[in-house]
């Protein structure tokens, strides 16, 4: 042994060290996941001692894989403490914004790094920058000045091969749910993840994770089960169908970033409407709220519902649809797919980088043909050099992609203008002034009024074009989610532990030909379509005379937070469950099953 590791009598100190090294490493994850709060740290070791000891364990064999492959075990080691810590941030940044904790498949957006940056600038404070460099300065100068150990080749191969093994065999315990991790008080919550981090641990909750399933096989499904689905819908008659229009109508989806009606907030007045054209609109056309399943953040889940028609509601908590599963399919049936066979164009326009949540492997498999994104608009308009692309001129691209079509369009836009951070200046100066609003969010919320204002405008710009455009042309406006302000900006409005209130923005249908003015309440992103179906006065396929089933019962499918006919649900009815069970077996036919429905339904 001697001759494997010089001087071989540090070696036992160097285990030791890293040993110790893990312990450390899974005190400050678990700190992560509870908000800092060294109290229920100490209590969630005292009541999961083998969770913390073994999550420990798995963190030292990293620390050893790194020490091994790198000549220096300390660079090694030192190296690998630092990617940890910064896991450990982003996991409790996460969690503080979202409310959702860091999964295997956000790292899929590590490829995004520069773009990720802007889209977090000012999420991070001056002081946590200051002391992450003082860090990452301590531990390289640590680097620098402990002795240059070096292992020889085979052992730092035996090293590396026992960790591996280790670490191998702990991700096989935890994603098996091993009758050994039941032992130790491991219970995979897939349901709700932030208790899932919470009583596991990171390390167990996100290795669990690693092979997590959208949802899992439903009792009773079977082909024959979805062909009696399939036969139930197929014969149920169009509820309430429009006059159809004189020609095949073009059809623009805009999913509009962060957008919600913040004069909905109580104990705040403004200095002006900031929505003045779509609070003046919105009863000469169909509108209403549109029940998001996110709050904060993951854009492409609202984006899922609206363009499939299947809803998070069945997912397990933490799902990402888009980076999870349908990036590995070849083709999902969609509300472009279902345009696609009826002779549309179908179109994408994201003004911002196309890799996000994989949008450009995604688009395809849905039926887009094409996709425009911010690399293609290098004359996009921006507010300020920092500044994301302008809704305003989002819309106008979309207007002109519109115009330039032979043949009915489809048309998808996700917007940017109004993406965190909220920083003042970075949409040009505030113009509205919010009063009743604590001094440390005054900027915060001008800021954001201040981007809704230029949203609205922007819409009012749109409804004007939509006279010049020759063809008939029907639009879909929807906020995708509420912004992640800060907290204490909703709790001082009471907003904090109101579910629904927390998850309703803008919906509002515009057309060129006469869609009539009726609200359309409260509905969640799955029946944007079928709704726009009987509005513009398609034919509903099986599958959307499902979902329009669904919505006449249950129009707000959220898991926060059920939405009926006359409000919200307590409790689900025998019908109710019924459909919604037929609603499941569909889902996961489509997701995870063998797509019987594609040509049963569609």
């Amino acid at each position: 042994m001697q001759q494997l590791f010089k001087p071989s009598k540090r070696l036992g100190a160097t285990l030791l060290t890293l040993f110790f090294g893990g312990f450390v490493l899974n005190f400050i994850m678990q700190a992560a996941s509870l908000n800092l709060s060294l109290g229920r740290v100490l209590s969630w070791i005292s009541q999961y001692y083998w969770l913390y000891i073994s999550g420990s364990l798995f963190f030292f064999f990293v620390l050893l894989t790194f020490a091994a492959i790198i000549p220096n075990v300390y660079s090694g080691a030192l190296f690998a403490f630092l990617v940890c810590c910064i896991l450990a941030v982003a996991n409790y940044k996460k969690l503080s914004t979202t409310g959702e904790p860091l999964f295997p498949w956000d790292l899929m957006q590590v490829k995004n790094a520069k773009e990720m940056t802007k889209i977090t600038h000012g999420m991070i404070s001056p002081a946590a920058v200051i002391m992450a460099v003082v860090i990452v300065a301590a531990l390289a100068y640590l680097a620098f000045k402990l002795p240059k150990l070096k292992v020889q080749l085979p052992l730092r191969l035996v090293m590396v091969a026992v960790s591996v093994l280790m670490i191998a065999g702990f991700i096989q315990m935890v994603g098996g749910q091993s009758a050994f991790a039941t032992s130790m008080h491991y219970q995979n919550i897939p349901w709700n993840q932030k208790v899932n981090y919470a009583q596991n641990g990171f390390v167990y909750a996100f290795t669990g994770n690693l092979n997590q399933k959208l949802m899992e096989k439903p009792e009773g499904y079977s082909r024959e089960a979805i062909e009696k689905i399939a036969a139930k819908y197929r014969n149920l008659p169009d509820r309430g169908t429009a006059k159809p229009a004189a020609e095949q109508p073009n059809i623009l989806y805009i999913m509009d970033e962060a957008f919600f009606d913040p004069t909905r907030l109580p104990t705040y007045t403004f200095s002006e409407d900031p929505l003045k054209f779509i609070h003046q609109h919105e009863h000469a056309t169909p509108s209403g709220y549109l029940l998001s399943p996110e709050f904060g953040g993951n854009t492409a889940n609202v984006e899922f519902e609206a363009l499939t028609g299947l809803s998070m509601y069945f997912l397990k908590d933490g799902s990402i649809p888009y980076q999870q599963r349908i990036v590995k399919m070849s083709s999902l049936p969609s509300i472009v797919s279902i345009l696609k066979e009826k002779g549309y164009e179908t179109k994408a326009l994201h003004p911002f980088d196309d890799t996000f949540y994989n949008r450009n492997r995604v688009y395809p498999i849905l039926g887009f043909d094409r996709f425009t994104s911010e690399k293609d608009l290098q004359n996009a308009e921006r507010f300020t050099p920092n500044g994301y692309i302008t809704d305003k001129y989002a819309m106008q691209e979309a207007v002109r992609q519109l115009q330039s079509s032979d043949e009915p369009a489809f048309l998808h836009l996700v917007t940017m203008q109004n993406h965190f951070p909220f920083t003042k200046g970075l949409n040009g100066e505030n113009t509205i002034t919010v009063g009743g609003v604590k001094p440390e969010y005054k900027d915060e919320m001008e800021t954001y009024v201040h981007d809704t204002k230029l949203t609205d405008e922007a819409v009012a710009y749109l409804s004007g074009e939509l006279k010049n455009i020759k063809r008939p042309t029907i639009v879909v406006f929807w906020g995708d989610h509420l912004p992640a302000l800060s907290s204490g900006i909703y709790a001082q409005a009471g907003w904090d532990q109101n579910p629904r209130l927390k998850h309703e923005t803008k919906l509002l249908y515009m057309a060129n030909f006469d869609i009539g003015k009726s609200s359309v309440g409260t509905i969640s992103p799955s029946f944007i379509g079928p709704t726009l179906f009987k509005l513009s006065g398609q034919e509903l396929p099986p599958y959307y005379k499902l979902l329009e089933k669904v919505q006449s019962e249950i129009p707000g499918l959220n898991k926060n937070v059920l939405i009926g006919a006359s409000g919200i649900i307590s409790q689900l009815t025998p019908d109710q469950r019924s459909l919604l069970n037929d609603y499941r077996l569909v889902e996961y036919d489509l997701l995870e099953g063998e797509q019987y429905a594609k040509a049963l339904l569609f």
